[in-house]
């Protein structure tokens, strides 16, 4: 193979791997997209990215079940949390199309060009905040008192633009995970019914 032949196969596995969807069953077509779309705004290097400091770690996860649903739980509120900081930093819309008739064409295109983007992003923030509110509310409700006793996610630095970028490159695959945990835990309590029914059976009460 010629070099420009691999050249030309190499720009084409990396265009798939950028563009391909995010595994997992839970994750909406939609969410993936909106995902990919924010992160092209909230633009960091290779090297910000996987400098082996997640936001989020993974660890936790491989604790028993109660610990993972802790776990979850907390992550969810700060995802919450963050994507409102983020809400609050874009410009409002007085701010990006309140132009005086003075403004040069040039300048108030920007400006208009500016606000758009501005509001596609809000919408689309407003999106992933939406479905985690959901998550959480629907699968998550029992664990809402514990989370002032899980104080370590609470100091990230949400106005750190690298933290908001890896932070949103770590939302499918937690999503994911807190999606099907609450699967699992469901199985896990069928199974402990199931055991003790037999064990009923086995050993009938005198």
């Amino acid at each position: 193979m010629g070099a420009a032949a691999k050249a030309v196969l190499c720009l084409c596995v990396c265009v798939c791997l950028s563009a391909w969807p995010v595994r997992g069953s839970h994750i909406p077509a939609e969410m993936n997209k909106t995902i990919q779309n924010l992160l092209q705004h909230y633009k960091i290097t290779n090297a910000e990215r996987f400098d082996g400091k997640p936001v989020f770690n993974k660890d936790p996860l491989s604790t028993k079940m109660e610990g993972k649903v802790l776990f979850m739980s907390v992550v969810l509120e700060v995802y919450e949390k963050l994507i409102d900081h983020m809400l609050k930093q874009l410009p409002s819309a007085q701010n990006t199309t309140d132009t005086s008739n003075d403004t040069p064409a040039p300048a108030a295109a920007a400006a208009a060009a500016k606000a758009e983007k501005g509001n596609e992003v809000r919408t689309q923030l407003k999106y992933l905040k939406g479905k985690i509110s959901q998550l959480k509310t629907n699968r998550y409700q029992e664990q809402e008192k514990f989370l002032q006793e899980m104080k370590s996610l609470k100091h990230i630095q949400m106005d750190n633009r690298v933290i908001q970028s890896k932070a949103l490159g770590e939302l499918p695959w937690l999503y994911e995970e807190a999606s099907v945990l609450f699967e699992e835990i469901k199985l896990e309590r069928r199974r402990r019914r199931r055991r003790q029914a037999r064990r009923g059976k086995t050993h009938p009460r005198a």
